[in-house]
């Protein structure tokens, strides 16, 4: 790989101590000195104070995956250029200092001074104010993954150090910030040859993300080797430092550049699914970039459905009017060819009989999308679903034509799926009506009253003791109970006929209306929530965790779709007095001391030793009552998924040793967390 060695400057990184001035603080005033509410107590922020002062709603939060949401928006600025038809290769570098670059090749960021601020260059605008860019109509980028004019600012607002280089006519420019502010001017290095475009060097700021919180190799190595796959024309090189590497098992160099686009990666996920045929559906419009322009690639799978969709090179995990225009044409697709082959039996088949046997990507480009939220995590724009629809429907025809045996056999797979749902529909009433028959132990299931699914919840609770209390607190119309003797089979650590003959295992299976594995199916599912109530103990975190396990190992799809949740019921009851509160930990307990709890007189603390010590109003108050509970959603990012299946096997699988060994790793951190 060649490397520009035409301008040697020195590592400002090296240079320039940690301690950069922090961002000006906002300006608190104080109340006016008789309590009223009036326009002294109005806060006004400035500049990137309100990124800092709410990063959640710029970037979605403060933990890893909002960290990993900076690097993200930068290299997102990078692809556009390379959309634009301006830049040709983008850079990624990780060094063991945890600094991250992103370069280009493109026109550069525009260094001369703004014609609104004189005395600053466009550069420093565009890194320190929010909605400021060349992104709005300007005509500088046709298409583009930024809207707002806030990504890069974002990411300088919540960095501890960020550098920008710029190579500009032959010129090589540099200007430093940290935390939202510049912390040099805008400095001309000198003469560059065979060098443009604009390279970014950050340090997320430790005062901003959570404890802990670092850029991870593994997940920025895939996140740059996807936006390769999304635009075949640009090449992506990767470096990292080979300690981090080493350590997270990616390589220290790499080049990605993938003529085949999402066809090329479509066939990459597909190495374990089994396909109805083999053959993909994969192309691209005429129009390769630019407003309109939509690439796809499909297949037809027997299990791990699963659609992946992207605007403008932005992933979209929530979908969005894109994957709905891909799914309309692929349906619309094959009702026309089953009813030009006289097949009646296509007109049964719905989007959700496809949706479960499509594996799929699609890519869109066009001008000014509308998004949900700013982590721009769904499509909104109406348009985009219409040039979708119309760019595929056309050539799924002619795939469907060019081959009837193959077209014949995915029709007839959608048709089997199709009944399989209307006869399990017919057969639901008649199983809700008939478990609390079938199951005998470990528990009776008390079944709820109402029909549907939605708003239909299953509590599964820890003990015979605890299920009594849980039926008397239940809202009979639509909560369930079911109770659970003890510890359930470690479903990680166990064989299939263990699997098979556990009689718990089956019982919940039975409850929840669906099979496991091949046989799961979403529209069988007979609660739209499922709520694991455990006591609030080391015991009952355990049995959450073999639930959760079971779900992941043997139904991973009734997580992906966020139903399954964790209650947290309280550990203490506080009372002074008339005055009661209930504690989830001792944090919590500690809190409410000092702040509820303050005044004189004594505060009687009781320890619930699990949810069967609770009367069912204290249940009901603290833990089942929509409007008054705390659930927590059990959720596994779609990048993540591999990271937490490894998990799942270290800490459940049946090697004891690597067990062992991540309790030893960790035995330092674990002082005063023993629960007796």
């Amino acid at each position: 790989m060649a490397r520009d060695n035409s301008a040697k400057v020195p590592d400002l990184f090296a240079s320039i101590e940690r301690t950069a001035p922090a961002a000006k603080p906002a300006r608190v005033v104080a109340p006016a000195s008789d309590g009223t509410y009036n326009a002294s107590a109005i806060e006004v922020l400035e500049g990137l104070e309100p990124v800092r002062r709410r990063p959640g709603m710029y970037i979605g939060g403060t933990d890893e995956k909002a960290l990993h949401h900076l690097f993200a928006e930068v290299i997102d600025n990078a692809m556009d250029e390379a959309i634009a038809g301006h830049a040709s290769f983008i850079e990624v570098e990780m060094s063991a200092d945890g600094v991250l670059a992103v370069s280009d090749n493109g026109r550069g960021i525009p260094v001369d001074p703004h014609p609104r601020f004189p005395q600053k260059s466009a550069l420093e605008v565009i890194m320190c104010t929010l909605h400021a860019g060349g992104k709005f109509g300007s005509g500088a980028y046709e298409t583009s993954g930024g809207l707002h004019g806030v990504g890069v600012s974002v990411v300088n607002a919540l960095s501890e150090m960020l550098e920008v280089e710029v190579a500009r006519g032959q010129m090589l420019y540099r200007q430093t910030f940290s935390r939202g502010l510049p912390t040099s001017e805008l400095q001309t290095l000198g003469k560059v040859a065979n060098r443009r475009g604009t390279k970014v060097r950050f340090i997320p700021d430790a005062e901003i993300f959570t404890k802990g919180a670092r850029f991870d190799p593994a997940r920025v190595f895939r996140m740059a080797r996807a936006k390769a796959y999304l635009f075949a024309g640009v090449e992506i090189r990767w470096r990292c430092d080979a300690a981090l590497a080493e350590k997270d098992k990616v390589p220290t160099e790499d080049t990605f550049k993938f003529p085949g686009g999402l066809g090329d990666y479509l066939q990459s996920r597909l190495d374990t699914s089994l396909q109805v045929v083999p053959a993909l559906f994969a192309g691209r419009s005429e129009k390769r970039s630019g407003h309109g322009a939509v690439e796809w690639a499909a297949a037809f799978v027997v299990d791990e459905a699963q659609c992946s969709s992207y605007c403008n090179t932005i992933p979209t995990p929530e979908g969005g009017t894109h994957e709905a225009g891909l799914r309309l044409a692929l349906l619309k697709g094959f009702k026309a060819y089953g009813e030009l082959a006289g097949n009646k039996k296509i007109a049964q088949v719905t989007s959700d009989d496809l949706g479960v046997a499509l594996q799929a990507m699609v890519s869109v480009f066009v001008r000014e999308p509308e998004f949900v939220g700013q982590t721009k995590d769904r499509l909104a724009t109406i348009e985009a679903g219409r040039i979708v629809e119309n760019a595929v429907r056309d050539a799924f025809d002619h795939w469907l034509a060019d081959d009837p045996a193959r077209a014949n056999r995915v029709v007839d797979f959608l048709i089997d799926r199709a009944e399989d749902r209307l006869r399990r529909r017919a057969e639901k009433e008649t199983l809700r009506k008939t478990a609390t028959k079938k199951l005998r132990l470990p528990g009776k299931l008390a079944d709820c009253a109402q029909a549907g699914l939605a708003g239909s919840e299953l509590f599964i609770v820890e003990g015979d003791s605890a299920g009594g209390s849980a039926k008397q607190a239940r809202n009979r119309a639509t909560q369930a109970v079911l109770p659970l003797r003890g510890k359930i089979l470690n479903v990680a650590a166990a064989g299939k006929d263990k699997v098979r003959d556990n009689q718990q295992l089956s019982d919940l299976l039975m409850a929840l209306g669906v099979g496991t594995g091949h046989a799961y199916r979403e529209e069988d599912l007979r609660y739209e929530k499922i709520i694991i109530m455990t006591d609030a103990d080391v015991d009952g975190a355990h049995i959450a965790s073999l639930l959760i396990t079971f779900f992941w190992r043997q139904m991973p799809k009734i997580i992906e779709g966020g139903r399954v949740f964790l209650a947290v019921p309280p550990l203490y009851r506080l009372s002074q007095g008339g005055k009661s509160a209930y504690a989830r930990d001792d944090a919590h307990k500690d809190d409410l001391l000092r702040t509820m709890f303050s005044g004189r007189g004594q505060v009687d603390i009781s320890r619930f030793k699990g949810l069967g010590e609770m009367m069912p109003a204290q249940l009901k108050e603290t833990t089942m009552d929509p409007g008054k509970r705390m659930l927590l959603k059990v959720m596994v990012a779609r990048e993540d998924v591999e990271l937490a299946e490894a998990a799942v096997e270290r800490l459940m699988g049946n090697k004891a040793e690597s067990r062992f060994t991540f309790i030893s790793e960790r035995a330092p951190y674990a002082s005063g967390l023993i629960d007796i």
